[in-house]
């Protein structure tokens, strides 16, 4: 019933790959890795910024900033001298204050202190909201006030280097440095 040469020749076939599998290889060496060199090359022809790495979670990869404020870059330097932001740190302990702000796009109306990010408060919860830079940087954060109303009556950006005065007179602002003034209904992912 066994056929023997059928036998002979599959155990044959199967030691010669056996042996093919564990033979070792052409003693050609493999190649170095070159990776790291390339690396600190295209670094080098680099220049140094001092924009920091966008953390990219945003839709689009926090691509472009959007619109300069003041359009030339002398009106810009002279609106940053004018408002620089402020200092949430110093707010003293016992003069902290919270605001009921409700995120409408998430459907929740949550307490946010004066010395707090919008955008800390809502990944506080668990939402994932989006952002790139969180230094107030780039628009990726972007939020509105609900009602379209001036945002500074109802906020104040630790830093704003991306939205001008007539976005924020539309009720828009970066939610990464956004520290809430008083209570208000926030769309989250909204830019001019």
């Amino acid at each position: 019933m066994v056929n023997t040469l059928g036998l002979a020749i599959g155990l044959g076939a199967a030691l010669t790959f056996v042996v093919l599998h564990f033979a070792k290889g052409a003693s050609n060496p493999a190649p170095e890795d070159i990776a790291a060199d390339v690396l600190e090359q295209r670094a080098a022809t680099v220049p140094e910024t001092d924009f920091p790495e966008p953390y990219n979670r945003s839709i689009g990869g926090g691509g472009g900033a959007g619109a300069v404020a003041g359009g030339a870059e002398g009106e810009l330097e002279d609106s940053e001298e004018e408002d620089e932001g402020f200092d949430p740190d110093d707010i003293a302990d016992d003069e902290v204050e919270y605001y009921e702000i409700e995120f409408v796009n998430e459907g929740e109306t949550i307490e946010v202190a004066n010395n707090e990010t919008l955008l800390d408060a809502g990944e506080d919860e668990g939402w994932d909201l989006p952002y790139a830079c969180r230094q107030g940087q780039c628009v990726s954060c972007g939020g509105r006030v609900a009602s379209g109303e001036d945002a500074s009556e109802y906020i104040r950006h630790s830093n704003n280097e991306s939205l001008g005065d007539s976005e924020i007179e539309e009720g828009y602002m970066l939610t990464c440095t956004a520290h809430p003034t008083a209570e208000f209904s926030l769309e989250t992912n909204e830019t001019p």
